[in-house]
C-alpha cells in the first residue's frame, strides 16, 4: 500500500509539473510573441548550447512534425525547416536568421545520427585477412610506425613492437572491428610525430635504473606500462561509448558548423590518445594490471569536461585540418 501511494503521488507530481510547464510556455509565448524555438535561437549562441536545447524541444514536443524532424534525411532538412516555420506561423522574410539557425542545428542533429550509424558499421565489420583493402591498411600502419624496419612476414612477432599482443594483429581487432584500425592509421598518418613519440615512450622502462641497451634485451611486455596498438583499440572503444551515449554531442556540436563527420570522430580519437598518454604518466601506475582503473578514471574526467556546454575537446597538434578549438 505504501509503495502504491508513493507511485500515485509521483504520478500526480509529474502531471502537475507537466501541466505547469505547458502553461508557463503558453504565457511566455503570449508575453514575448515568440515560440520556444525562437527563444532558443535568439537567446543562445550557435553550438551545443543552442542545438541541445533545440533537440530537447523537438523531442518532447506534442506535434508529430516537430518530433519527426529529428530523424529526417539530411536532404530534407531545408523543407522540414520551411514546414516548421509554417506550423509556427513565423514569417521567414521578417525572421531570416531563424531559418538559418534552425537549419544549422538540425543538420548537426541528423548528422550526429548518421555519424553513429557510420561508426557502428565500421565497428561491426570484422578484420578480414583475405580482404586486400584490410591488409593494405594494416601494412600502412606498420610502415608509418616502423618506417625504418621492414616487416619480415605477415605473421610475425614484430607486431608486438607497435603494441599488438601476438604475431597476428587481426585477433586484436575483434572488439572494435575495422574502427580500431581506421583510427590507429589515421593517427599515425595525420599526426605521425606525436604517434611515434607515444610509441617510443610506451616502450621505455618505467624507471631509469635500467640503461637502454640492457632494456632492449628485455621483453617488450615489461615496458613503461602499456602497448600502443592495444591502448589505441581501447581508446577507440572509449570514443565509441562517448559517441553512442550522446556525451560527445557537446564537443561535436561545438566544432562541426553543420553535420559532424567521421573525420571529427577520428580527430577526437587523436585528442583522447594524447590526453590518455599524459594521464597515464600522471597516474604513475605500477604495472599494466592497473590499466582498467586508470582508463575508468580517465573516462570519468572526459565525461565531466563534456558536461560543460561550451566545451570542445581540442587536439593540440598542427596536423588538424578541422581547426577544432576550445570555445
Amino acid at each position: 500500500m505504501k509503495h502504491f501511494l508513493r507511485a500515485v503521488t509521483q504520478f500526480f507530481v509529474f502531471l502537475y509539473c507537466k501541466l505547469l510547464w505547458r502553461g508557463l510556455k503558453f504565457v511566455v509565448r503570449k508575453f514575448t510573441g515568440r515560440c520556444e524555438l525562437q527563444r532558443i535561437c535568439y537567446n543562445n549562441k550557435h553550438g551545443a548550447r543552442r542545438t541541445l536545447k533545440i533537440e530537447s524541444s523537438l523531442r518532447f514536443s506534442k506535434n508529430e512534425l516537430l518530433q519527426s524532424a529529428l530523424s529526417v534525411h539530411p536532404d530534407k532538412v531545408e523543407k522540414t525547416i520551411d514546414d516548421i516555420m509554417a506550423l509556427k506561423k513565423i514569417n521567414p522574410d521578417t525572421n531570416p536568421q531563424l531559418g538559418i539557425s534552425l537549419q544549422a542545428s538540425l543538420l548537426q542533429i541528423v548528422g550526429h545520427r548518421s555519424l553513429v550509424a557510420e561508426v557502428e558499421k565500421l565497428r561491426r565489420e570484422p578484420y578480414d585477412c583475405e580482404n586486400p583493402k584490410h591488409e593494405d591498411m594494416l601494412m600502412k600502419l606498420w610502415k608509418e610506425l616502423r618506417p625504418d624496419t621492414p616487416l619480415t612476414g605477415r605473421i610475425s612477432k614484430q607486431w608486438c613492437e607497435i603494441g599488438f599482443q601476438g604475431s597476428d594483429p587481426k585477433t586484436d581487432f575483434r572488439g572494435m572491428g575495422l574502427l580500431g584500425l581506421h583510427n590507429l592509421l589515421y593517427f599515425a598518418e595525420h599526426d605521425k610525430a606525436t604517434a611515434l613519440q607515444m610509441l617510443h615512450d610506451s616502450l621505455q622502462p618505467k624507471h631509469n635504473e635500467i640503461n637502454n641497451p640492457e632494456w632492449e634485451q628485455k621483453n617488450l611486455d615489461k615496458a613503461i606500462g602499456y602497448s600502443f596498438a592495444i591502448v589505441g583499440i581501447n581508446i577507440t572503444d572509449l570514443a565509441y561509448s562517448l559517441l553512442v551515449s550522446g556525451a560527445l554531442k557537446t564537443h561535436l556540436y561545438n566544432v562541426a558548423p553543420e553535420m559532424p563527420s567521421l573525420l571529427h570522430f577520428q580527430q577526437t580519437f587523436c585528442y583522447l590518445m594524447q590526453e590518455f598518454h599524459c594521464f597515464w604518466i600522471e597516474e604513475d601506475p605500477s604495472d599494466i594490471m592497473e590499466f582498467n582503473r586508470v582508463r575508468s578514471k580517465f573516462h570519468r574526467r572526459i565525461l565531466r569536461q563534456l558536461k560543460n556546454p561550451d566545451m570542445a575537446l581540442c587536439p593540440h597538434f598542427s596536423a588538424s585540418d578541422l581547426h577544432l578549438v576550445n570555445l
